[in-house]
C-alpha cells in the first residue's frame, strides 16, 4: 500500500492546532495582502465530465466568471479530442466568450500543434503542463518527462515569437495515483526546467488531493531553494478535505497565486478517485476572512457555483455555497 506525503496530521491535532504549531515554532503568521485566483472550472473542472456539455453552456459560464472579479479564467484545452472529448469544442468556445477588460483566458496548449490552432482561434495566453511523476507523465500525456520538456521547447520557441505568455503545470507535486510519494526534489527540477525555458509562472497541483499543510510547506521550501515563491502557483483538489489548509500554508509561504474552480468541479481523467479541485466560492471565503484581497465578489461566484450546478443537475461541491443557500 502507497503512502502519500511525508507528515500526518493525527485526526486529535486538527487544523487549528496545526496553525498553532506554526506561531509554537517562532514562525510568524503573515499573509500576502493580495492573492490572484485563477479559475479553473471551465476546463480542469469540465473536462472529466462523462456528458458533453453544450458549447453555449461553456460560453455561459465562462462570461459569467468574467462578470465575479476574477482576473483569470481558463477557458479549455487545445488538444486532441480523442483523448479528452469534452474540451473538442475548443475554438467555439474561445472564439464565443465575451473577453473583459483585466480578464486574461488561457488555454492549455500541450504541444506545437495545439498551440498553432490555439492561435488561430484567438489565444493570448497559453499554458503547458507536465507532470513530476514519470508514470502519471505516461499515463496523461504519452510521454516522459524529458520528453516531454523537449515538446515544451517547441511551444515556448513559437510563443516568444509572438509574445504570448506561457504558464506551466506541474502535476502530482504531493502523490501520484501510481507511484505514491513524489521526492519535493524532483518536483523542484521540474519547475525550474519549466521557468527557466520562459515561462512565467509555475503552478504546482496536487492532483489527487493527497497533500497535507505540512507536506505542501516542505515541498514548497524545496521549490524556494532554486526559484522564488512570487513565480508559483498552488493547485489543490480536495480528495482528502486538506485543499484549504495547504492552500493556507502555501500562503503562509509566501504564494500569492492560487488556483480553483467554481462550485469545487473537477478530477482528473488519468487519476483514479481524485475528486474535484477546491471550491472558488471556499477559497474567496477564507481569503476574506483573512483580510486577503482578491477582487472577487463572493456572492457573485456563489450564484455562478450554483448556475452550473443546477446544469449538472448536482449539488454543488462547495461548502460555502451548500451554506449559504440554505440562509
Amino acid at each position: 500500500m502507497a503512502v502519500f506525503g511525508r507528515r500526518m496530521l493525527g485526526s486529535r491535532w486538527g487544523i487549528c492546532s496545526y496553525f498553532r504549531c506554526f506561531s509554537d515554532q517562532g514562525t510568524p503568521e503573515s499573509f500576502p495582502s493580495k492573492v490572484k485566483v485563477v479559475e479553473v472550472g471551465p476546463r480542469d473542472g469540465l473536462q472529466n465530465e462523462k456528458a458533453i456539455i453544450p458549447t453555449a453552456t461553456k460560453i455561459e459560464l465562462i462570461n459569467k466568471l468574467s462578470e465575479t472579479g476574477l482576473q483569470a479564467v481558463e477557458v479549455t484545452s487545445f488538444v486532441s479530442p480523442k483523448w479528452v472529448p469534452q474540451m473538442a469544442d475548443h475554438t467555439e468556445v474561445l472564439q464565443g466568450i465575451t473577453k473583459h477588460k483585466g480578464v486574461s483566458y488561457p488555454v492549455l496548449t500541450p504541444n506545437l500543434k495545439g498551440f498553432q490552432s490555439a492561435v488561430a482561434a484567438g489565444a493570448k495566453e497559453v499554458a503547458i503542463f507536465g507532470a513530476a511523476s514519470e508514470t502519471f507523465s505516461q499515463k496523461n500525456i504519452n510521454c516522459s518527462i524529458e520528453e516531454s520538456l523537449q515538446r515544451f521547447q517547441d511551444v515556448m520557441i513559437a510563443a516568444k515569437e509572438k509574445q504570448i505568455p506561457v504558464r506551466g503545470y506541474v502535476s502530482c507535486v504531493l502523490g501520484c495515483p501510481y507511484e505514491g510519494t513524489i521526492k519535493p526534489d524532483s518536483v523542484a527540477l521540474v519547475a525550474k526546467k519549466m521557468l527557466d525555458m520562459g515561462c512565467y509562472e509555475i503552478s504546482l497541483g496536487d492532483t489527487i488531493g493527497v497533500g497535507t499543510p505540512g507536506a505542501m510547506k516542505e515541498l514548497l521550501q524545496t521549490v524556494s531553494e532554486v526559484i522564488p515563491l512570487d513565480k508559483v502557483a498552488v493547485h489543490c483538489h480536495d480528495t482528502y478535505g486538506q485543499a484549504l489548509a495547504n492552500i493556507y500554508a502555501a500562503l503562509q509561504m509566501g504564494v500569492r497565486v492560487v488556483d480553483s474552480s467554481v462550485a469545487g468541479l473537477g478530477g482528473c481523467p488519468y487519476a483514479k478517485g481524485a475528486s474535484g479541485n477546491v471550491a472558488t466560492e471556499d477559497v474567496i471565503y477564507m481569503m476574506d476572512g483573512l483580510g486577503i484581497d482578491t477582487g472577487v465578489d463572493l456572492k457573485k461566484i456563489i450564484s455562478v457555483g450554483h448556475y452550473i450546478s443546477a446544469i449538472l443537475k448536482r449539488p454543488s461541491s462547495s461548502k460555502v455555497g451548500q451554506a449559504k443557500s440554505k440562509l
